[in-house]
């Protein structure tokens, strides 16, 4: 497995990693990606897992406005069938290592409170990340905003 800074050329495979597991529609990531690719100043890292080949994973990271070395890890997502294989970790690790070394300081993730979220919560758990806040409610009546932070 390599994991390697996103190129044009992983989009495709990444819509269709999206797609398959419904963290946002891939149609949306072309958009997203586009300041990345093309901007040499760009402060956005992401981030493709690749195995034979083939995207099997990515992370979108940016810095949080207004801060002193504080990044906000706002997607990772891994194909199905290689989840529980350390994908996801490999990809965190590379990540935390890259703003690490680059004199960053804290790594935030936000996610949902609910019951389908029970597995991302755990993930993060596992990987070092403590749950620092809870919203209720906040992404919509029942389903709330749970914050996890790591020390780089």
């Amino acid at each position: 497995m390599k994991i390697r800074p996103t190129q044009s050329f992983d989009i495709p495979g990444l819509q269709k990693l999206l797609d398959s597991i419904e963290l946002f529609p891939g149609a949306m990531l072309p958009q997203m990606v586009q300041s990345f690719l093309s901007e040499d100043d760009c402060a956005e890292i992401w981030l493709t897992s690749e195995l034979n080949g083939k995207a099997v994973g990515f992370c979108y990271a940016a810095p949080e406005a207004q801060t002193d070395g504080t990044w906000n890890m706002l997607a990772i997502g891994v194909l199905d069938c290689q989840q529980g294989k350390g994908v996801g970790s490999a990809i965190v690790e590379h990540l935390e290592k890259h703003l690490r070394e680059d004199g960053q300081r804290l790594l935030i993730v936000d996610t949902s409170g609910t019951d389908g979220y029970l597995q991302a919560r755990e993930f993060y758990r596992n990987n070092g990340y403590h749950e620092e806040a809870r919203i209720r409610d906040f992404w919509a009546a029942g389903d709330d905003k749970v914050v996890f932070r790591k020390s780089l």
